[in-house]
């Protein structure tokens, strides 16, 4: 019998649900949704749709350039990863960019003093990123040779652009908006031209004044420059847009207009948006933007990684809208497979531990009080196939201190792992990630006490692959 693939996949989705007699497990839904969050801690978020269809992403580490591979769009937490040594220090918004079948990425670092921060790029001639050898292709600066940060590339009409914050002089009075051209990926060969400095209020309410994180998306015959706004540390950080034709002289300033208000800034609870990327759905039908925000009021420098949906105005600008709120569902991006969810309030508890309500929680209703040696909730979860499966849990942790904490997982009373929860507050909840192998049929999936104190609203499972 043949079986196309939306057959396939209900007939997949069924398994999850439908149990031999005797295979009792906890009620599960499919759901077509996600709480926004796609990673618990980081900042400066990029991701490149690559055409084999996985998703490339990286971020800030500090010390080096991790890069993680991931199938899905809301999984990117728990990808594979490879770590690119690229010596001290400050490393900072590394991206991973595919130009004339290779790959590049760029990255800034300093000598341990921020005031020698400069721009890197390294090659990979490989198919893919993850896979063999980096190749440092030096330091990429124009004449001036003048701090740099947040590099990025811009490729239109045949042509290679550079483009990247720095500072004027040899001190931070202010960050400013550079272009320019590239003779091949590693190499500059124009003189910089300024596109943007802070001007508005929204812009220079802060010390130093800032412009930083530029990104450029093409729609129309227009290129949006969206850049990143006021101090990173605040909750005011925000992202600004600049505007040029494809057909104009990009090394024009005068090229280039810049609009007199932000649009994207704080709402709906979520505080200090900003340092973006943009990206494609899984099935390239939506366009979506992966951008960090402070994980609480006045968190500073303590951010995580959110994503959404964004559409286009008339004008052929980007419509970014609001940040999603953190409480509500979206729909997950176009072509990405349905979760099967665990309500947290649904296990079998052991010990003082218990299910309370919620006002933040998906149903009302959060599993915690693991808080003793014995304390536990516990699953009985179905897998159709054995394999490797990604569980994504929403989590909160408010324990005293600050401190990260973390419950302990185990699945078929396997060696429980440590499963980390980011310190954000009770009831501000994150995201929480592992990978599990499941067998075929009724799996047990446990959460116990660790370290601190963790409470789960629900979590998801859907295969790696």
């Amino acid at each position: 019998m043949k079986v196309n693939y939306r057959n396939k996949l209900l007939l997949t989705i069924c398994a999850f649900l439908i149990l031999p007699m005797g295979q009792a497990t906890h009620a599960a839904t499919l759901q077509n949704n996600f709480y926004n969050v796609v990673m618990q801690d980081g900042a400066d978020p990029w991701v490149y749709k690559h055409t084999d269809g996985f998703y490339y992403f990286t971020k800030t580490t500090g010390g080096n350039v991790t890069i993680w591979k991931s199938a899905q769009l809301t999984t990117v937490d728990a990808a594979p990863t490879r770590v690119v040594e690229t010596g001290c220090c400050g490393i900072w918004a590394p991206e991973l960019h595919y130009i004339n079948g290779a790959w590049y990425i760029y990255y800034a670092k300093d000598d341990g003093d921020n005031v020698n921060h400069r721009m890197y790029v390294m090659e990979n001639t490989s198919a893919d990123p993850t896979q063999g050898t980096w190749q440092y292709k030096g330091q990429i600066t124009d004449p001036t040779n003048k701090w740099a940060i947040d590099g990025t590339v811009l490729q239109v009409n045949g042509q290679l652009y550079f483009i990247w914050s720095g500072w004027e002089g040899d001190t931070n009075v202010r960050q400013n908006l550079y272009i320019a051209h590239m003779s091949n990926p590693w190499t500059i060969d124009s003189s910089r031209v300024e596109i943007a400095r802070p001007t508005h209020s929204w812009e220079t309410n802060h010390s130093p004044h800032v412009n930083e994180g530029p990104q450029v998306v093409v729609r129309g015959g227009v290129i949006s420059l969206v850049y990143s706004a006021s101090g990173s540390w605040t909750n005011d950080y925000c992202l600004g847009l600049i505007t040029a034709s494809t057909t104009s002289d990009l090394l024009n300033p005068a090229s280039w207009t810049k609009r007199s208000q932000p649009i994207f800034k704080s709402g709906n609870g979520l505080y200090g948006p900003g340092h973006h990327s943009f990206t494609k759905s899984p099935d390239g039908t939506e366009d979506w933007m992966l951008y960090h925000v402070a994980k609480y009021n006045n968190a500073g420098w303590n951010r995580e990684v959110r994503a959404q949906k964004f559409t286009w105005h008339a004008d052929h600008t980007p419509n970014l809208g609001v940040p999603a709120n953190p409480n509500a569902p979206i729909a997950l991006p176009s072509g990405e497979a349905a979760h099967t969810r665990y309500e947290g309030e649904e296990g079998t508890f052991g010990g003082v531990a218990y299910a309370s309500q919620s006002p933040n929680g998906s149903g009302g209703m959060k599993a915690g009080h693991i808080d003793t040696p014995e304390s536990y909730v516990e699953f009985s979860v179905h897998a159709p196939s054995a394999g490797d499966y990604i569980l994504l849990a929403r989590t909160a942790n408010g324990t005293a201190g600050g401190n990260w904490s973390h419950l302990m997982l185990s699945v078929n009373d396997g060696t429980a792992d440590k499963f980390h929860i980011t310190n954000k507050g009770w009831e501000n909840w994150g995201l929480s990630t592992a990978r599990v192998q499941l067998k075929a049929g009724v799996n047990t999936i446990r959460f116990s006490k660790g370290e601190g104190y963790g409470e789960i609203d629900f979590f998801d499972i859907k295969p790696a692959n």
